[in-house]
Formats: structure tokens, sequence, C-alpha cells
């Protein structure tokens, strides 16, 4: 059973009855998120019996998420395609950890792994996709739109058609060739899918969306527009980050740092909300890892406002960065991202597109590993982040590689071959 008692906005605190279906909280047009009785979880499901770690995907988690994988009515709602439940790798020989003294840990979602889950379009974006199509099918939804720079859209195409939804994919004309041809080939071949091409960012995108679409019955999937649902998938990778390898026996333990690449910022605000409630079930302290957010110099609008000591970013013109899904000029739920990374005493750092092609290549020669700029650029910014003391000895470090670099290739071959 779901043990979601209310919808409240992250910024007013508004609340609403979690079985009315909006976007935006109504007073203030800020991101809305779901509240859990987590005490209640806690007495009903006693002796971890809300939590199924057989499960190799994000539902191991079960009665505290939003729909219960192991609940029968909650259960032929869901959408998965086993996301989540992804390794954690160790990156012991990196030459600064070893300088430093610190443990890194590559958080990979974007490659299938032996004995692990897998984001089947390797993207972090499944976690939240495969929640939110779920909570449609849930509230009887048959038509939904995001706006995305590329990975949301791919994610919400191999959702929707699972679940037999019809939905649009808007996105840039300018997205990473592998994203734009799965799309394209998919709207090509199923009658429910529709892709249209925009010139410039994800900002132009929601605009056609709002111009087009929204008067037509179609629900908004955008980042932060459905009420909390891409959150509560989100989440899964903070509970993640806390599970220990016998979840019921071992203490949970959360990591030094997090070095996290921003472009909307929901995956933030998914880590930090699992952090409370694993508080709340008694699992874990009051203390937070500092949280790292970090983007591109040509966008990086997070970055400007933590630096200027602003509550919230503004709109500006996006750049050109190999990071694709940091190219994001501005967020609805950017004023959280900053309110989380102070309350964290973490930071925000911007790093060059000469960084990010340098430490992609670097962790493929050391590990064998292709990650994805987004990813890289995560790694770019420890350089930086020791600099300013965020790093210290002994911390154990995560840095999330969002998703896989076969999708970026086209974009990126052409730079690496100067670093192979």
């Amino acid at each position: 059973m779901s043990y979601v008692t209310k919808l409240k906005c992250t910024a007013c605190g508004a609340e609403y009855p979690s079985d009315v279906l909006i976007n935006l909280c109504p007073e203030d047009q800020r991101p809305l998120e779901m509240v859990m009785d987590i005490e209640r979880i806690r007495t009903e499901n006693p002796d971890f019996s809300w939590y199924h770690p057989e499960l190799r995907s994000m539902w191991r988690f079960g009665s505290l998420l939003a729909l219960d994988y192991n609940n029968t009515t909650d259960k032929k709602n869901i959408v998965s395609l086993n996301e989540g439940y992804t390794p954690e790798i160790p990156l012991s020989n990196h030459l600064l950890s070893k300088q430093h003294k610190f443990e890194l840990i590559l958080k990979d979602e974007g490659q299938p792994h032996k004995d692990w889950g897998a984001n089947p379009t390797g993207s972090f974006k499944d976690r939240g996709m495969s929640m939110a199509i779920s909570k449609a099918r849930q509230f009887g939804l048959d038509k939904v739109v995001v706006p995305t720079q590329g990975n949301a859209g791919d994610s919400l195409a191999e959702y929707a058609m699972k679940a037999g939804i019809s939905c649009v994919v808007i996105m840039p004309d300018d997205t990473p060739m592998p994203i734009l041809g799965r799309v394209s080939a998919l709207a090509k071949i199923h009658h429910n899918v529709t892709i249209e091409l925009v010139k410039g960012t994800i900002k132009e995108a929601g605009m056609l969306m709002k111009d087009k679409y929204l008067d037509k019955g179609y629900f908004n999937m955008a980042t932060f527009q459905e009420p909390g649902w891409r959150i509560e998938g989100k989440k899964t990778l903070g509970f993640e980050l806390a599970e220990p390898a016998d979840g019921k026996k071992d203490s949970w333990r959360l990591p030094d740092v997090i070095l996290y690449p921003t472009g909307g910022g929901t995956g933030i605000l998914g880590m930090w909300k699992a952090f409370d409630e694993l508080q709340i079930m008694g699992l874990i302290d009051e203390r937070r890892p500092k949280i790292i957010s970090v983007q591109a110099e040509n966008t990086s609008p997070v970055v400007q406002a933590f630096k200027e000591n602003k509550t919230d970013t503004n709109l500006e013109k996006a750049g050109t960065t190999l990071a694709t899904g940091l190219n994001v000029p501005g967020g609805v739920g950017h004023f959280k991202v900053l309110e989380i990374i102070r309350h964290s005493h973490g930071g925000a750092i911007a790093v060059s597109e000469t960084d990010i092609i340098k430490n992609l290549t670097d962790i493929y020669h050391e590990y064998g590993i292709w990650i994805c700029p987004e990813g890289a650029a995560t790694i770019a910014a420890i350089k930086p982040a020791i600099d300013e003391g965020l790093i210290n000895p002994d911390d154990k470090v995560v840095a999330i590689n969002t998703g896989s670099f076969e999708k970026s290739l086209p974009d990126v071959r052409n730079f690496i071959f100067n670093y192979l």
C-alpha cells in the first residue's frame, strides 16, 4: 500500500491532497513533493519488512516509495524495466585520490554491470520516468509530454510505450544523434510516440509544449512540473548510496561528499529527500554529505547564483557544451538546489570543456570505463573541490555518472582522439 499522505510545495509549504492531479503549486508556481508517512512505515513494517533486497531494481525499497512493488494494488500500476540498483565502482588508482588520501567512488548510471541492475535507456532519468509513468497509469492518464535536453525524452518514450500511453517528446535539434535517432525511430514505428524539434535548448522546448500541447490535454512531465513523481524515482539513488551490502544487518551510511552534474537538479532534491526519510526510519543520523553541484562553464546558472549568494538562479543565455544534459539555462527548482547545497556546506563548481574531455578519456585509460560528458564533469570538479576545502583526507567521495558514453559519441569522438 502507498504511504503517501499529501503533496507539499517545496517553497511556500502549501499542502494538497495526494489524489489531486496538479503540476506546480497553484500558490507560487514552485515544485511539489510527495510527503510519506515514514513513522507509520516504521510501525507497520518492523524488522525491515518494507525492504526487498532480492529485487535488482529501484523498487527494492518497497514501502518507502510512492508505489510499493510488493503491494498487489500498487504493482498493477508499476511500469518497470529493471531500472536502478547500479554499482559503486572504486576509482582507487585516481591520482588525486591517492595524493589526498580520500576514497573515490563512481556511481555508474550509464552502463550495465554483471550482477547489478541497469537503466534501460542508459540514463539516471529512467528512475524518475519509471515512477512518473507508473503514477500516470495510476491516475489513468493517456497523453503526456516532456521538453528535454535529450535523455528524459528517450526515457519517457520507452516507459510510455510499455505503459501504452501516448507521449510527445520535444527536444533541441542539436540533441546528440543517438538520442535523437532513437526517439525518431520510435516515433516512426509506434503511433503513440511523437517527436518535435526546436532551435535552442530545453527553454524553447518548454515554450512549444505550452503553446501546442498542454491545452490539448497532454500532462506536463517536465522536470519538477509533475507533482513530485520524478523526485520520488530519483530519491532511490540516495537510498542506494546509503544502502550497505547487507541492508538488514549492516549499518546504513552516507558518503561524505557527492559530486552531482546539475541540469534541472531533480536528483539533488530526490537524494536529500531520501536522506531525510532514512533518518526518520532510524537508519542514519542527522549528518549529511556535502553536495557539490557541477555544471559546465558555458552554462552555469547554479554556480553563478551560488557565488553571488543568491537564493535563486537567473534565466541566462545558454552556451554550448558537450555535456548537453547540463545545458539548462535556468530551472524552477534551482532555488531548492541552492538551499540544499548551502545546508550541506557543499559548493557549486563549473568546469571547462577541455577538462570534461580530458577526464572522460583519463577514466577510460585508467579503468576501461567510458563515462558520459556529464559524469566526466564531476571528475573534473574534484581538483577545484579539493582546492576549496570541500574534500578532505579519509572522506568517501561519490561522483555520479548519470548516463552512457555511447549517446554522446558522435559529438565527442573528434575531441577524444586528441587524447587517445
